[in-house]
């Protein structure tokens, strides 16, 4: 399991780090880690680059970053990289600025042409945009060839949500000290932060619980239900489905094909308007109603079918429910639910704008949490699980290829055959994104992908995870 922490925990677990350590030490293995990444950065990917001669732009807040910046421009100086700092906060750090100067850093105003920028301007702690002068100096970066790298979090990140506060660096490389922070791992600052490096100073003991977490193959390989000996089809569990309308028929084929491609549960129940074509393409799929141990409901339903949505939650088992189900939904759960919006669809439930959403993923997804006492998976490039009791998961597998027609009834299909097999929401909303976006990489290739490639994909996707065993 991966975690990520807070700000307030980091800092928490930097002053006990601090105080068993001399002065300055914990900057002194933040900077040296940090040049570290910036020769890697400047050697390429081919190895055929190099830091001598290598043109270097330092862009320094007044804080620790700042500080971090210039000790890390000091050290690449040494190494006969040419480097220079532009400073853009009311004054700057005295120890860094003394050894970047005597190291034969020099000061500058203006941008140029550098191989690689790195930015210092503002920490974990900043809240809200860039300053003008600030801004102005991001803005020609971005607009020029450099290699950037930012110190423990893009400038104009904010640290515990990922939210952009207005103009803030897009980096190609974050290099972050201790542990992830909450603001690298959920969009939008995931997507501002590049590949993040992360660099152990010592924190690890000194960590709470983290802030969010990110399942990893393992954790996915220790929750996935396999059948035991004496296993039957009702002992591994039967899912319902009732997806899919006479003007939506693919959805509930969707939805179907992946429950039965993951091969999770036992058998599939399926209740709609697609019958003819499930019946066709899955003879294995039970039509008709009978007993079942979860459900997904809403796929393709169309806005008129609200009774079928109310009928199944009136079951009070396990349910995922999508799409047009989510129009449907009272507030209080009577049983565990995963309810699976995009964005569009959750600032519909919420009353706010897209954008909104699309700013503050993490908040969204757990304000939805709780309003709705369910599991919410808000999807997107990187989706988020939210509990009602507060944890929360972000999926980092997938590729941009899965934004595509009909993945989210996949996904759906995914998500009911565990909760069926007898995982809870949470793990079930988890491990099904985390299976999704799998799949989704083995038939991209680096390519398109449609959704029935996604479902073609998905035994591989569980045997790969069993094969780990």
């Amino acid at each position: 399991m991966r975690h990520a922490h807070t700000v307030e925990q980091v800092r928490a677990a930097e002053r006990a780090l601090m105080a068993t350590l001399p002065d300055g030490a914990l900057m002194q293995r933040a900077a040296t880690g940090l040049a570290r990444a910036c020769m890697d950065v400047l050697r390429g990917a081919d190895g055929r680059g190099g830091v001598y001669g290598a043109r270097v732009l330092l862009l320094v807040g007044s804080g620790d970053n700042g500080g971090d910046a210039l000790y890390a421009g000091a050290l690449l100086a040494r190494r006969g990289a040419c480097v220079e700092a532009m400073l853009l906060g009311s004054k700057a750090h005295d120890g860094g600025l003394a050894a970047f100067r005597r190291a034969g850093g020099g000061l500058g105003t203006r941008v140029g042409d550098p191989d690689l920028v790195i930015d210092g301007i503002v920490g974990i702690g900043g809240k809200g945009g860039l300053r003008d002068d600030a801004a102005t100096a991001v803005a020609a970066v971005q607009d020029g060839a450099a290699a950037v790298v930012a110190v423990d979090v893009p400038s104009g990140i904010d640290a515990d949500s990922g939210r952009a506060g207005g103009p803030h660096v897009r980096a190609d490389v974050t290099v972050t000290f201790g542990t992830p922070k909450v603001g690298l791992v959920v969009d939008p600052g995931a997507a501002a932060a590049g590949v993040v490096e992360l660099v152990d100073i010592g924190l690890g003991p000194h960590l709470g619980e983290p802030g969010l977490e990110v399942l990893q193959r393992a954790d996915v390989r220790r929750l996935l239900p396999t059948p035991s000996a004496d296993a039957h089809k009702y002992t591994r569990g039967v899912l319902g489905v009732a997806a899919g309308s006479e003007q939506y028929t693919g959805a509930g084929v969707l939805v179907v094909s992946a429950a039965v491609a993951t091969g999770l549960a036992g058998m599939v129940r399926y209740e709609g308007a697609s019958a003819p074509l499930i019946r066709a393409a899955h003879p294995e799929v039970v039509i008709g109603p009978g007993q079942v141990q979860a459900w997904v409901v809403g796929s393709g339903l169309g806005r008129g079918l609200a009774s079928q949505v109310s009928s199944v939650l009136a079951e009070r088992l396990p349910t995922v429910v999508d799409a047009d189900g989510l129009s449907h939904l009272p507030t209080q759960a009577k049983a565990p639910r995963v309810l699976t919006p995009h964005a569009g669809e959750l600032a519909g439930m919420l009353d706010v704008p897209r954008a909104q959403v699309e700013g503050d993923m993490l908040e969204s997804a757990r304000e939805a949490a709780r309003r709705w006492d369910s599991v919410v998976l808000l999807k997107g490039a990187r989706s988020v699980i939210a509990a009602p009791d507060g944890r929360v998961r972000v999926n980092t597998t997938g590729v941009p290829w899965l934004a595509t027609a009909g993945a989210g009834d996949v996904l759906s299909g995914v998500i009911g055959t565990l909760l069926a097999a007898g995982l809870d929401a949470f793990d079930a909303g988890s491990v099904g994104a985390w299976l999704h976006g799998a799949a989704a990489a083995l038939a991209s290739r680096g390519g398109p992908v449609a959704a029935m490639d996604v479902v073609a994909a998905l035994p591989s996707a569980v045997r790969q995870v069993l094969d780990d065993r």
